[in-house]
């Protein structure tokens, strides 16, 4: 049965080759992207997916997003949040929050929520994790001092890992939410960027999206991380188990929302 997939960052790396495995599927593909241009080009790759053209840095073009999406269709059957950056010259986005946590974790968030309305309950939703977590600084996070690049990145992750779990919680009819580490150091653009090399096979990453949004391995997995590099359901950073850091964080999440639906 054919599947309505939304995938974040789908001009490059992990989230372009996904969008177009799935497409060779024959899967109904939503396509997001913050450049025109490339969004232009992944269309005329893929004939039939949908474009959405949003920056994630910006709430307010996210809002737009989710607003998009629920207009022109009824259902999505699977959200993959897969944009994300770790390393830019403009470290801060228009909320004056880090960069990294805005799209890493908040803005995934935002629109997350803003979608559930058209996910159903046998739905899925898959988080861009990392094997790159650190115990998180909430003022950070809502923008209190300033972070180096790794650091805002891991933390970004750990984020949206606590969160993908308590939003599991919180439908616990569905749809599933899950975390997932899609491989350490692939050959993405923000690898590339960020470290300095070429990467492992893309399709490492592409594979797992895909088992996770589609396969019956990831039934009844909600609330769980899934860690590629070891290849199975794992536990993540053990700040995600401590109350007081997952309470503080989804609290930080809620402040920044506020204002938006």
């Amino acid at each position: 049965m054919t599947k309505t997939i939304l995938i974040t960052g789908a001009t490059d790396g992990i989230g372009r080759l996904t969008a177009q495995m799935l497409a060779d599927q024959g899967h109904t593909l939503l396509l997001h992207g913050r450049s025109a241009d490339k969004l232009a080009q992944v269309a005329q790759e893929i004939p039939g997916a949908v474009t959405y053209r949003a920056d994630l840095s910006s709430l307010e073009d996210t809002q737009k997003l989710a607003d998009a999406v629920r207009s022109d269709h009824a259902r999505l059957d699977v959200l993959i949040n897969n944009a994300g950056i770790l390393k830019t010259a403009q470290t801060r986005a228009p909320s004056g929050r880090d960069i990294r946590f805005e799209v890493n974790t908040i803005a995934p968030y935002l629109l997350t929520k803003a979608l559930l309305g058209v996910i159903p309950q046998e739905g899925r939703i898959v988080n861009l994790s990392s094997a790159a977590q650190e115990p998180v600084d909430v003022a950070a996070m809502l923008g209190a001092g300033q972070l180096e690049d790794f650091p805002a990145y891991a933390q970004s992750k750990l984020a949206i890992t606590i969160w993908s779990a308590e939003l599991a919680k919180a439908l616990p009819e569905g749809p599933s939410v899950v975390a997932v580490n899609p491989g350490s150091l692939l050959a993405s653009k923000m690898v590339k960027e960020g470290f300095g090399i070429a990467g492992n096979d893309l399709s490492i990453g592409a594979d797992i999206l895909i088992r996770a949004a589609l396969s019956e391995e990831f039934s009844g997995r909600s609330g769980q991380y899934f860690d590629n590099d070891a290849g199975h359901f794992s536990h993540p950073h053990p700040a995600a188990g401590n109350p007081n850091e997952v309470a503080g964080v989804m609290a930080g999440l809620e402040e920044a929302l506020a204002g938006y639906r």
